[in-house]
């Protein structure tokens, strides 16, 4: 990859960053608004963990039906393969979740 894009996409990532970051870092860190966001990571931690197992889990039922079929119907393992990745998507609805809660 081009050296210069690499540098251009880096220093958007600090810029971006540091955007997020200074108006919260200039806000007055009381106990409550500590005890606050300390509330927001725990449900940030628990929506994504409780996602990501029940996608482990949606994927690992999933696939072994996906493959079992195709084992049986080789021409069906292209439409099979499609469901497992909508089971991969409930990972990607926690994650969803814990940036709403960030924002919030």
């Amino acid at each position: 990859m081009n050296e210069k894009v690499v540098l251009v996409a880096l220093a958007l990532t600090l810029l971006l960053f540091a955007n997020i970051t200074i108006p919260v870092a200039a806000q007055k860190l009381t106990p409550e608004l500590a005890e606050v966001e300390s509330v927001k990571f725990i449900a940030m931690t628990v929506s994504v963990g409780t996602c990501a197992i029940a996608a482990a889990y949606a994927v690992a039922k999933v696939s072994v039906a996906a493959f079992a079929s195709a084992a049986e119907k080789p021409e069906i393992l292209g439409r099979a393969i499609l469901f497992v990745g909508l089971a991969e998507g409930i990972a990607i609805y926690g994650l969803l979740i814990a940036f709403l809660i960030w924002i919030a």
